[in-house]
């Protein structure tokens, strides 16, 4: 079998015709205003390459090792073992969430594998009603094969394409991604490489090289930073990535977004940190304003 490598596991995908190979698919969000501009379906692949402390949905990081044990304790029966692997069946499960709080592997079964073509086929029931699609994670450039065909359908359908990355891929070397992605939201966690190494477990050099490619070729659509007082230092990350990017910011607007840590989802080892404020995330505001953002969102 081929292997898609992530940081956690590697998750098989069919051999032979790469058109029928098949990826894991987390969840499809039909309609999503917080995905991106506009009104966008989301598509949540599964697998991640870095270990944030603050993740909000750890159980997309790692793929099912198929212990079984949350199948005998699903009270709709969604799940079912076949060939030695977990299952699951969308139609019956009513998203109790049981499977994951039960899983000792912090994984979802919850995985539907998906052809680029069968996610196409179920986004284009949307196409009327939304103005692009955004693939996210987990993180997505586990998969650059599946991004690289599943865009070029939604080009063809005259759709508007994003990522939403953690960057830690170098993105020059996904030219066929690239050349059917409109943008990168670009999660940039911190500037400082002890800092970000604090955060995530890896350092940020790849990050920030993909930052400078992606403002270089305008196709950095957004950048995301989550505020998590007493973890990362919010005023020094935005002054320092509006220095990093001041020669792109005097060219064109730079979106940021200023997203305030919560601990819902998060594990519990680190639930403990403060959820900043509304003075606290006007603050960073008002710091992003005075760096030289003109495009600032917080939520």
């Amino acid at each position: 079998m081929e292997k898609c490598d992530s940081a956690h596991q590697q998750y098989p995908v069919a051999q032979g015709d790469p058109v029928q190979r098949r990826y894991p698919v987390n969840q499809i969000i039909p309609f999503s205003c917080v995905d991106g501009p506009g009104n966008r379906t989301a598509v949540f692949l599964q697998g991640c390459n870095i270990d944030c402390r603050y993740c909000h949905n750890p159980e997309t990081r790692r793929l099912c090792i198929g212990c079984g044990l949350c199948v005998e304790k699903c009270p709709v029966h969604a799940l079912y073992i076949e060939d030695g692997r977990v299952k699951f069946a969308p139609e019956k499960c009513v998203r109790c969430d049981t499977c994951i709080r039960l899983c000792p592997h912090n994984a979802s079964p919850r995985i539907r594998e998906m052809t680029a073509q069968e996610v196409y086929d179920e986004v284009r029931q949307y196409a009327v009603y939304i103005s692009g699609v955004t693939v996210s994670g987990g993180e997505c450039t586990l998969y650059p094969d599946f991004l690289a065909k599943f865009f070029v359908l939604c080009k063809e359908a005259g759709l508007n394409t994003l990522l939403d990355s953690n960057g830690m891929l170098p993105y020059e070397a996904m030219s066929r991604v690239m050349a059917v992605t409109d943008g990168v939201m670009l999660d940039i966690k911190s500037f400082d490489s002890e800092e970000h190494t604090k955060v995530t477990g890896f350092d940020n050099a790849q990050v920030l090289q993909n930052a400078a490619y992606l403002a270089d070729t305008g196709k950095l659509a957004e950048i995301r930073t989550v505020m998590v007082p007493g973890l990362n230092d919010g005023e020094a990350i935005i002054q320092q990535i509006a220095d990093f990017l001041k020669p792109h910011m005097d060219i064109a607007t730079l979106r940021y977004k200023l997203i305030a840590f919560r601990p819902n989802g998060v594990r519990p080892q680190y639930r403990h940190y403060p959820q900043p404020d509304a003075d606290y995330m006007e603050n960073m505001r008002q710091c992003a304003l005075q760096a030289g953002f003109r495009e600032i969102i917080v939520i």
